[in-house]
């Protein structure tokens, strides 16, 4: 793929990955053809969404559930977001999650460690 659209990838989905990880998803991105790149982008789970689940339905896991921690999830709704506790501590993190998930999830497309 050539530099300009890899450039344009990141300029559209680079909100949903960590920002310290730009330079590695250049060199993934890099190696791949563009209209594959682009379909595993837009899969990618939208950090916005996630926080509007943790503030709105987070104390019942869904918030976990959607960025494919399923395990945390349930685990939250059983223990009502950890009597709130845990809710409240997701309120702050869930959006880096969601962009390490991101990030995780084309790294192992790749077959590479992030």
């Amino acid at each position: 793929m050539e530099q300009q659209q890899v450039e344009q990838l990141i300029a559209i989905y680079g909100n949903k990955l960590p920002i310290d990880s730009t330079f590695t998803v250049r060199e993934k991105l890099r190696s791949m053809d563009y209209n594959t790149a682009s379909i595993i982008l837009a899969q990618a789970k939208d950090p916005t969404i996630s926080i509007i689940l943790s503030i709105i339905v987070g104390s019942w896991g869904i918030d976990r559930i959607y960025i494919g921690d399923v395990g945390l999830g349930i685990i939250k709704l059983l223990t009502c977001g950890g009597c709130g506790i845990w809710w409240l501590i997701d309120l702050f993190l869930i959006m880096d999650a969601t962009k390490r998930k991101n990030l995780l999830q084309i790294t192992e497309i790749y077959g590479a460690p992030a």
